[in-house]
């Protein structure tokens, strides 16, 4: 959908008359129902001006196409600024301008296409935009059939009309380049080379004919993206299925065609413990039903899970198949049933509210259910592991109806990780109190569990055991203080007992669980969950210990930078039996979590003794 478009002379003339911010305001309340607030206003009136000086040059046809905030269907993504027309040969062109504010600029070494910049009231990580422009049109053109069935060429650009390069400029170093080299940026002071690059690709006007095309575009998959998704799935054995994995996956897969041909809604619960393989069959998914000509992301609200298995699939290597993976946040302004299959792994993480200050959207299930045809949700209720996860069976069921989807649970039952063994999983749910199960001991089970000494002790069996495949990773409860002034620095040690630091997993990396050198951090919940390793490191913090006969958890040694209880002051002071009930579970389903991802083995290190010599009795049995 696209909230402003006309002709260049239209777009000059509303700049003159200072209407066209108030014009693209009126637009999006008309056909959004959104009100825009000041800072956005303001950003259009200040922004375009300067468009208005590219654009004001005989060589740019009076009737090129100009659109203005053309949202990317089945996302909530915008792009900025569109000129349409055609080049000397009438071959047909569209050139996107992702146009940023930005006056200052830090890079990110070690981390493939962020960078860090003042937004939304402060320093945050953001993708560089290049990344940003270029991943926009190779949205448009793996998705939208008439870019695709007319030949249309995108040419991606940036436009930093604040910002004033340096020589060299660092957002153009070496490690950017694959993406700058397809989106240029263009800054302050670069007019004449931005219109050099509009004219390169439009000599001649459409009359907006191209933007008519892209706005109406029926929403496709490429064959190029279908084949690459296929390819990189059937080449990968990480994602070769199992037993009742390839069950479930073509119960769904059935369950899809379904809703492709009576366009009724329907709901696919899995119900899958750790190690079940539920990533396996929506990796699967994500593969099969994109080659099937169907429009299919997979969602998480945890980005770690994302990032890997779209690295996995793609390596080091730049792809468009990143804009099938995105967050579980991206939905809520997304019309009902705009997306053909929605795969939501992780879905006990789901929130209610999005965006970067949980400020936008209503519920995060009802989203996704709405936004699909299919919806398909993988769960695990006790891998809860913070006040914010809502995402429960309950929860879906009670939207689906609501919806009218027609809801279908099924569950994944063997295990694929601890030795393939659910007895360590009931032994360890029986061990930390989380429930009574008939697994008190652990006899002929062939799972690598120690409970060590020392942390000492835990990083020299990791660093070696790690030595083999890089598959190994220490992970800890959140009960240090992650130190803001460190967190893309292995030599700040925010973790210390004793005489033991480390620091914890990297900032300025989204991938800690696969990176070369992340074995020499700590990694937390949020950078391991949905992933799993050969052997696990667990430190289990001062959150938890053994007394009185039973094992208690103790929400105050939490890190006060952990977000994971955010609001559990409050809540104590208002119920505290409350509380504790929900602060006793997230923190026993955080070292549950933790001391599941080891396929082969996993070593704990309690800094409360008492609580080591309680798990080596429970050992003993």
């Amino acid at each position: 959908m696209i909230v402003y478009s006309g002709l260049k002379n239209d777009f000059l003339a509303a700049v003159e008359a200072d209407s066209i911010a108030a014009e693209i305001e009126q637009n999006i309340y008309a056909k959004m129902h959104r009100s825009t607030g000041k800072s956005e206003y303001r950003a259009w009136e200040n922004s375009l001006e300067y468009m208005y000086k590219v654009l004001n040059d005989r060589a740019i046809p009076e009737n090129s196409g100009i659109a203005i905030e053309y949202n990317i269907p089945q996302t909530s993504k915008r792009v900025d600024f569109i000129i349409s027309g055609y080049d000397e040969g009438k071959d047909p062109n569209i050139i996107i301008i992702e146009l940023k504010q930005w006056d200052e600029v830090e890079t990110l070494a070690g981390q493939d296409a962020l960078v860090r910049t003042f937004t939304g009231g402060g320093m945050r990580t953001v993708v560089h935009p290049s990344y940003q422009a270029w991943s926009y049109a190779a949205m448009i053109a793996d998705y939208n059939l008439n870019v695709q069935m007319g030949n249309i060429t995108l040419h991606p650009c940036v436009y930093m009309h604040n910002y004033r390069k340096s020589d060299p400029e660092k957002l153009e170093q070496d490690i950017y380049r694959e993406y700058t080299d397809d989106a240029p940026i263009f800054a302050r002071g670069e007019v004449s080379k931005l219109r050099k690059f509009i004219t390169d690709f439009i000599r001649v006007g459409d009359n907006s004919d191209l933007l008519y095309e892209i706005d109406n575009g029926k929403i496709k998959p490429s064959k190029s993206l279908q084949d690459s998704i296929k390819s990189m799935v059937e080449g990968n054995r990480e994602f070769i299925m199992l037993d009742d994995q390839k069950v479930v996956y073509e119960d769904i897969i059935l369950t899809s065609r379904r809703c492709m041909k009576d366009h009724q809604k329907r709901t696919v619960i899995v119900k899958g413990g750790p190690g079940t393989g539920k990533s396996v069959v929506a990796i699967n998914l994500l593969a099969k039903l994109t080659n099937e000509g169907l429009f299919v992301q997979y969602t998480s609200k945890n980005s770690a899970p994302r990032n890997v298995y779209a690295k996995k699939l793609t390596g080091h290597k730049k792809s468009s198949i990143n804009n099938m993976f995105r967050g579980s946040g991206s939905y809520y302004e997304v019309e009902s049933g705009m997306i053909d299959v929605l795969i939501c792994d992780e879905a006990h993480r789901l929130n209610e509210k999005s965006g970067l200050f949980g400020n936008l959207g209503e519920n995060q299930v009802k989203e996704i259910i709405n936004a699909s045809l299919c919806s398909v949700f993988f769960i695990d209720e006790s891998q809860r592991v913070t006040l914010s996860d809502i995402g429960t069976v309950a929860e879906i069921r009670k939207w689906a109806d609501d919806l009218g989807s027609e809801v279908y649970e099924t569950e994944l039952v063997s295990q694929f990780r601890c030795d393939g063994s659910d007895g360590y999983l009931a032994w360890l749910d029986d061990v930390l109190e989380i429930r009574e199960t008939a697994n008190n001991d652990l006899r002929d089970i062939d799972y690598d569990i120690r409970i060590v000494d020392t942390p000492e002790e835990v990083r020299d069996i990791i660093v070696e055991r790690n030595k083999v495949k890089n598959r190994s990773r220490i992970l800890a409860g959140y009960c240090w203080a992650w130190l803001k002034e460190g967190q893309n620095d292995t030599s700040v040690h925010d973790i210390r007992i004793g005489n033991f630091e480390m620091s914890w997993n990297l900032g300025n990396t989204s991938t800690f669980a696969i990176d070369e050198d992340s074995v020499n951090e700590v990694g937390c919940i949020h950078t391991s969950q949905g992933l799993e390793f050969d052997y696990v490191g667990v430190i289990i913090g001062d959150d938890m210990r053994y007394e009185d006969g039973h094992i208690v958890t103790d929400f105050t040694k939490r890190a006060k930078t952990d977000q994971s209880l955010k609001g559990i002051k409050g809540m104590y002071k208002a119920d505290p039996k409350r509380a504790l009930k929900e602060a006793d579970e997230i923190i026993k389903n955080t070292y549950r979590t933790l001391m599941t991802r080891g396929m082969k083995g996993c070593y704990v290190y309690c800094t409360d003794r008492k609580l080591a010599d309680h798990l080596r009795e429970c050992l003993k049995r």
